[in-house]
Order: C-alpha cells, then structure tokens, then sequence
C-alpha cells in the first residue's frame, strides 16, 4: 500500500493510478503475502507463535530483497515494527487474534482523526491536497472546495468506520481466520477504492488557477 506521502500525491495528481494506489505489484505483495502467511499458518497450527513467525518470515524476506536492491525501506520497516507489536498483543492475549488489534486500534484513531478535521472545518483531504498544489488554505474560502473536502474526507472516515464495524465483532468473538481474510480484503483493495472516489472529488480542489488572457481589443 501506498505510504503517506505516496497516497497524498495521487490525491493531488492529475491522474490516478491504481497501481501507485497500492504502490505497485510489489507494495500489494508486501501489504498481503505477511497477511496471507499468518491465515494460512494459523490454519494449520495452534497457537498465536507460528503464524506471526510466519508473518515476520514474510516481513523480513521482503526488507532484505529491499536492502539488497538499495530501495526504500519505509514500508517493510513499518511493517516489521506492525508485526513485533502484534506479537506482543498475540503473546499477552494468549490467542492469535490478539495479533490484529494494534490494526484497530490505529482505525479507530484514524477515525477520530478525520472527524475531528471535519468538525473543525479542516477536513483533511483538504488539507493534503492544498499542500500538494502549494495553495496552502486557499481552498477553505471556496465553498464548493470546502464542501468537496468535506465529502471526500467523509469518505475516509467511513473506510475506517466500515472496518470497525466488520473486524471489531470478529476480534471480540475469537475468530482469528476470519478477521485476518477480512483485514486483507478491507485493506489495500478498499484503500485503493477509496482513494480514487476521493480523487474524483478533491482532483480541482486546491489548484492554482491559471491566468485568464485579457479579452482581445476590438
């Protein structure tokens, strides 16, 4: 999946992209094959150990072929520090289930975050695309801008409403396979989705406008 800066950039681009959106074939791998690995190990054994030492394999695997290509190791370092905290929850819930809550509760922050940017009337799409065009706040004093930014943002904040309110029954309820089949299907291919129908609404949002030529002299 695309990092933060990455998911700003299409936000603010003239085009969308869904493979920058999940930041090409090998970012979607990188996003799903820890996930797939975890599942497909739990299912085969007991215990919370094996599957995030297969989740970790996964991890570590992708951040060496980085190291090795001297690419960038934002996204396999996140995601070694996401798998070393979700073995710490796995170990002290004693389930493996215990290893997708640091997942849920980043949604829930990011939820209040939104929220609270919506409430302020700093809707944070707004906010990323105006830093990408360089306008700064210019957009918030048009009100069609404001109302398109409030929209997209909306948006997100339901992404991560809808996550909650799918996986959070799951996690409460023990039900470690489920909850990591729908972590990979409500994750990247729904951030990819949300992202362009944010882009549909905010792409003019925050532009600089272009000079109109004076009317020709009669």
């Amino acid at each position: 999946m695309s990092d933060g800066r990455g998911a700003a950039r299409i936000l603010g681009g003239d085009e969308f992209s869904f493979a920058d959106a999940v930041g090409g074939w090998r970012g979607l791998a990188e996003s799903a094959v820890p996930g797939i690995a975890f599942v497909v190990v739990f299912l085969l054994t007991e215990g919370w150990a094996p599957p995030v030492i297969a989740a970790g394999v996964a991890v570590a695997i992708f951040t060496a072929a980085r190291l090795i290509q001297k690419g960038s190791l934002t996204q396999s370092l996140t995601g070694l520090v996401g798998v070393a905290i979700g073995a710490v929850w796995a170990w002290r819930s004693g389930t493996p289930t215990g290893y997708f809550g640091l997942g849920l509760l980043s949604n829930v922050l990011y939820l209040v975050g939104v929220l609270v940017s919506m409430a302020v009337r700093w809707p944070v799409a707004g906010i990323v695309v105006g830093l990408v065009h360089g306008t700064g706040s210019q957009w918030r004093t048009e009100p069609g801008s404001m109302r398109r930014a409030q929209y997209a943002s909306a948006l997100l904040a339901g992404m991560f409403a809808l996550r909650l309110l799918v996986q959070v029954p799951l996690y409460l309820a023990d039900q470690t396979a489920a909850l990591g089949t729908m972590k990979l299907v409500m994750g990247v291919p729904l951030f990819a989705l949300t992202l362009w129908v944010m882009w549909l609404l905010v792409r003019n949002v925050g532009r600089r406008q272009e000079p109109q030529d004076p009317p020709p002299q009669t």
